[in-house]
């Protein structure tokens, strides 16, 4: 089943903010609702819909980064029901395709260390520690694309 990113629409718009992480995931990453609001008061973010075949199964939003031809990867989920499905590694990949058409050469974002954090699945996409911190205390992640 191919995995795409689609845009959120007025017809999907439920469904996607009905997404949700396992209860241990959920201080790790905000709620899509939460997430899309966001996204309207930051001038340069993109989001998606991550989609296996005709049903949502995730969210991804980025932003322009800070430094040059950066882009920051804000949030990134798959719903509780469809982790450990491979849709999450390939809608990773289409967000990278995405990102270097638009120009973008580096992504970059940020995880919380604990016994469920994404640390791990992002280190397992080639994304490196910048050994760096966000104000919040979250390590920041670099990927060249």
């Amino acid at each position: 089943m191919g995995v795409e990113l689609r845009d959120v629409t007025a017809a999907t718009v439920r469904a996607i903010c009905s997404l949700e992480v396992a209860d241990e995931q959920r201080a790790y990453v905000a709620p899509v609702a939460v997430s899309i609001a966001q996204a309207h008061f930051e001038p340069t973010s993109v989001f998606r819909a991550v989609y296996a075949g005709d049903e949502p199964v995730g969210f991804i939003l980025w932003r322009s980064g800070e430094r040059p031809k950066s882009a920051y990867l804000w949030r990134f989920m798959v719903d509780k029901r469809h982790q450990g499905k491979g849709y999450a590694r390939a809608a990773m990949e289409q967000a990278y395709a995405e990102l270097r058409a638009l120009g973008f050469d580096t992504v970059m974002t940020s995880v919380v260390r604990g016994q469920h954090s994404p640390l791990g699945f992002y280190l397992s996409l080639g994304f490196t520690e910048a050994n760096e911190t966000t104000p919040h205390g979250e390590w920041i992640l670099r990927k060249t694309l």
